[in-house]
């Protein structure tokens, strides 16, 4: 396969642009998906960032071998680290000293999908004040953009905006950049007045927004409801509803052109980069991002 020609130099992108919006963003893999991809250059923008999704029973071999195999080829790579399934310090100074002897530097720290601990640790906060991971250049964590009911099970937010608040502070005991890398939502309004919010609390976690991946309704469908999509998820419902588009992939064009307007009006807005679920498949939707300006490339504050 011939590699795209993502060195090319080109013009700089428009700020208000889907380009400009694009530029910089990363994507997430799993190490089965990622097996299936023969070669990251083909597809991805060299210093894209890769998440490496650590899901409940894959050893840690193969997270360690992916994150190595991803980074040879010339990508920095962020590693989850789930609170919930680490059994306990050792476990993850274990795990942190594994992922540095084969370069990684980057990590992102969730309390994860576990309802129960397998052991000591419980939350991303946790990971946090253990000081495993002193020396990485790059700390980002999770956000909610439409609440989590497992964190807030009343339906408010108070713990999650309690938790974001903590981790902002954070950010001035730490050496390591810090973003808030979200959950996936189908709506601009709702993550325009999140961001607002959070800017307005003095929460200063720069956000990397979560965006679904080109992929069939039944599919989003399926992971949004698995994955607490809150009210933005009437938009896929709406579309279900509709012969016409029923049968159509969806793809994050409106979305984006939403939240992209919003960033060009109003140039100090919370998002700093686009962060991609490729639920209808890695090659799918690096190539709908190519389509749509993804392939200007990395900026180099992107990749500190």
């Amino acid at each position: 396969m011939a590699l795209f020609n993502f060195g090319r130099k080109k013009a700089a992108p428009e700020p208000h642009s889907l380009e400009g919006f694009l530029q910089g963003y990363s994507i997430e893999v799993m190490p089965r998906t990622a097996e299936k991809i023969e070669n990251f250059r083909a597809i991805l923008p060299l210093g894209t960032r890769v998440y490496v999704a650590h899901i409940e029973g894959t050893p840690i071999e193969d997270m360690v071998a992916t994150a190595k195999r991803i980074g040879d080829e010339g990508y920095p790579v962020m590693p989850h680290f789930p609170a919930r399934i680490i059994k306990d310090k050792a476990t993850l100074a274990d795990w942190v000293a594994r992922y540095k002897d084969v370069g990684v530097n980057q990590a992102l720290l969730l309390a994860g999908g576990v309802t129960t601990p397998h052991g000591d640790f419980h939350s991303s906060m946790q990971l946090l004040e253990s000081e495993a991971f002193t020396g990485f250049d790059r700390l980002h964590v999770a956000g909610h953009p439409e609440g989590n009911k497992d964190i807030d099970p009343d339906g408010s937010d108070r713990a999650v905006m309690e938790a974001a608040r903590w981790k902002s502070a954070f950010t001035e005991r730490t050496d390591a950049q810090m973003a808030m890398a979200t959950q996936f939502c189908f709506e601009a309004g709702p993550v325009i007045a999140w961001v607002n919010r959070l800017q307005a609390e003095g929460i200063k976690l720069p956000v990397h927004i979560g965006i679904a991946g080109p992929a069939k309704l039944q599919t989003l469908i399926k992971f949004a409801i698995a994955c607490g999509v809150g009210p933005s998820l009437r938009v896929l419902q709406k579309r279900a509803m509709d012969v016409t588009k029923l049968l159509l992939p969806y793809e994050p064009t409106e979305v984006l052109a939403g939240l992209a307007a919003h960033k060009a009006a109003n140039p100090g807005f919370g998002i700093e980069q686009v962060h991609f679920f490729p639920l209808g498949g890695i090659k799918t939707n690096a190539q709908w991002v190519t389509e749509h300006g993804g392939a200007s490339g990395v900026p180099a504050t992107a990749t500190a």
